[in-house]
């Protein structure tokens, strides 16, 4: 059973998302949260598996609620999925390093948002190819990065190039395919890569390559 917390300010929205999701039988949704702060005390007091949450809401924002989730060690097990109207979102690559797991239109088809859900409960992030690409012009438009050999040494040259891949939006099945390897070993790969350098999902692994100056953005 998967344990969904809505954060949503409109009533009718967060009706919508409950009726489908307390639809399924192994969706659950344990409480509903009207603004940021709401969803940050919630999420402590219920300890749901995944949070739909809202960017604007009254009170504190979706961006800082997502923060304080994921700087709390007790809450390292709840992944925040990111609702926004528009496919490129000034708040993307914000979201992202506050510890977004993932972002889904407000407007997706039901079978995308219970997809969604399954994904991000799994422990991986929902990064679709228009989040990577805001992600790139964010880069592309903004200063480089500070430091742009950080963390690096802590990676093998395979575990830089695996890296490389992820921030460029490849699946593992993909990743395995252009290194012929196994997606097992992919996988692996990928997983070692996110513990050394302390990222909680794939979602932050693409941040840290392009912050840490490991792939640059394609100019056009």
């Amino acid at each position: 059973m998967i344990r969904v917390l809505l954060a949503d300010d409109q009533a009718l929205m967060r009706a919508g998302f409950r009726a489908l999701l307390d639809a399924e039988d192994d969706l659950e949704v344990v409480g509903e949260a009207v603004d940021g702060a709401a969803a940050v005390q919630l999420t402590r007091e219920l300890r749901p598996d995944v949070v739909l949450m809202d960017v604007q809401m009254p009170r504190l924002d979706g961006i800082e609620a997502t923060r304080r989730i994921s700087a709390d060690p007790g809450l390292a097990a709840v992944r925040v999925l990111i609702l926004t109207n528009y496919e490129v979102d000034a708040y993307v690559f914000t979201a992202l390093r506050a510890g977004a797991s993932g972002f889904l239109l407000k407007d997706a088809d039901p079978a995308d948002l219970l997809q969604a859900v399954a994904v991000v409960a799994r422990g991986e992030a929902l990064l679709a190819p228009t989040v990577t690409r805001t992600l790139i012009s964010e880069f592309v438009n903004g200063p480089g990065p500070a430091d742009p050999v950080a963390g690096r040494d802590v990676l093998t040259a395979r575990e830089q190039e695996i890296v490389e891949l992820v921030a460029r939006g490849l699946s593992n099945d993909e990743i395995a395919q252009r290194m012929v390897i196994s997606p097992l070993t992919a996988k692996t790969h990928v997983n070692r890569a996110m513990m050394k350098l302390h990222c909680r999902d794939r979602a932050q692994l693409v941040v840290w390559a392009y912050e840490s100056g490991l792939i640059a953005p394609r100019r056009r």
